[in-house]
């Protein structure tokens, strides 16, 4: 069951992200955290920050590197860009349209047992 779940956790995180960097720039601990307080999405830096440059590098997110607000080290933050958002607006169409269709499909699945 756990691979179930991971495999479809991990088809959601991009969108996910997208969706928690829309309203304001984050660095890549501060997702990772939001992730794990949401039941279900919690997920560890060897996935988040890989995805995370994913979307850098095919122009839905963008990196820049700020400096502490405590004198720690700098931290990368990584905000939506244009293209991003169109991304968001699409990716989040096809997710309302496919879990309409899976709660249709599913039902009361839980019940059946």
């Amino acid at each position: 069951m756990a691979d179930e779940a991971t495999q479809l956790r991990k088809g959601v995180l991009e969108l996910a992200a997208l969706a928690m960097l829309a309203p304001a720039p984050m660095y890549g601990a501060q997702i990772i955290s939001a992730l794990a307080e949401i039941e279900g999405l919690a997920a560890n830096s060897g996935t988040v920050y890989p995805m995370l440059t994913r979307l850098a590098r095919t122009g839905r997110v963008a990196a820049a590197w700020e400096p502490s607000v405590r004198g720690g080290p700098p931290r990368k933050y990584y905000s939506i860009t244009a293209k991003g958002r169109k991304a968001l607006v699409a990716q989040t169409a096809a997710w309302r349209t496919l879990a309409t269709a899976m709660n249709s499909i599913l039902g009361d699945a839980d019940d059946s047992q």
